[in-house]
């Protein structure tokens, strides 16, 4: 799991990513940062729990830190992406009452953004207020496509 974590979130976004570990091992980790062209929002980009740790709240635990840090950043919402086939991220996500945001297609029952990490990389969005589950009216506010990155050489 570490191998895949880059160092930059942690000198860059360190009031924002958070890593859960004992002396012996990483259990989990979490690495976020406040938007800095959507000011009310922060973004929740990679998390993940060590599979013998599962299922013990140690997710759960990394994102109520991160909602603090984002309120205390003065933002009001919490955005976060998924694969439309991780559905145990899904349900997840759902669980700490995060809204699943109208995408431009639907798959199997969930809205996803079609190519939203490249071809074929089809991707649900979620949306949570930093103060506790949004409203189901909420979810679609603000609402935009998002920007296909730039790419210069």
């Amino acid at each position: 799991m570490s191998g895949r974590l880059s160092h930059v979130f942690f000198s860059h976004f360190s009031p924002t990513s958070f890593v859960l570990e004992t002396d012996a091992e990483m259990l989990g980790f979490l690495l976020g940062f406040l938007s800095q062209t959507h000011l009310c929002e922060a973004y929740v980009h990679f998390v993940g729990v060590h599979p013998d740790y599962r299922r013990l709240g140690l997710a759960r635990r990394l994102y109520e830190r991160f909602f603090a840090a984002a309120q205390m950043g003065s933002r009001d919402w919490a955005r976060s992406i998924t694969s439309p086939v991780n559905e145990a991220s899904i349900a997840f996500h759902r669980r700490l009452g995060f809204q699943m945001l109208p995408g431009d297609a639907v798959i199997d029952g969930v809205p996803v953004w079609l190519d939203y990490a490249g071809e074929g990389g089809h991707r649900v969005m979620f949306r949570r207020s930093v103060r506790g589950p949004m409203s189901v009216p909420d979810a679609a506010e603000g609402l935009r496509r998002p920007a296909a990155p730039a790419l210069t050489v």
